[in-house]
């Protein structure tokens, strides 16, 4: 019996530059290519280092893992889908990522945030790249905003369909960074500080 066909994306800087991150043939799994992520973190310049990411749909791993290369202090990773959950730990061990952490959970579910899995759930970066057929991406704006996962001053990234224009965002959310690249929407939100 054949197994599945397993691609890859490298890892593009930081103490992991040039690794391979491999993943499962998973419909729907979608990896934020190398263009995408270098726009992300050029926007973010220096604020990666040290802070505390949420990577709500892992997938591949690959927005959580750069994280992690370029010198987050945790990086909390959450997939429902267990062959994916089980190639992020596999890749994460591989790679040594001390600092990552990997849950078998739904991103969408109010109770991953309050039980034992997320025990400290309070983030300077949130990302959100859910499957672009899943229409999962306002609920999870929602989700962040209702639970206050994100700390003051924190940035939200949402990865989209370019076609997807429907977005309420919470008022304290002004958009920081805006990009079309190819059928991707990007966009990267800061919380503005009360007072």
């Amino acid at each position: 019996m054949k197994s599945k066909q397993r691609s890859s994306v490298r890892i593009i800087a930081g103490n992991k530059k040039g690794s391979r991150i491999p993943f499962p043939d998973i419909r729907g799994l979608r990896p934020s290519g190398d263009r995408v992520r270098e726009m992300l973190f050029a926007w973010l310049q220096t604020s990666i280092s040290g802070c505390d990411v949420l990577d709500m749909f892992a997938g591949s791993g690959a927005l959580g893992f750069e994280s992690a290369s370029r010198g987050a202090r945790r990086v909390v990773m959450l997939e429902k889908n267990i062959t994916a959950v089980d190639a992020l730990k596999k890749n994460c061990e591989r790679l040594d990522f001390s600092q990552v952490a990997i849950h078998a959970a739904d991103a969408t579910d109010d109770r991953t945030y309050t039980n034992a899995l997320v025990s400290d759930n309070r983030f300077d970066l949130i990302l959100i790249d859910p499957p672009f057929d899943a229409q999962l991406t306002q609920s999870s704006v929602d989700l962040v905003q209702r639970l206050q996962l994100l700390r003051g001053e924190g940035f939200v990234y949402v990865e989209s369909d370019k076609r997807h224009n429907s977005l309420h965002l919470p008022d304290n959310w002004e958009l920081h960074r805006e990009k079309v690249a190819g059928e991707v929407k990007v966009c990267l939100y800061r919380v503005i500080a009360a007072g």
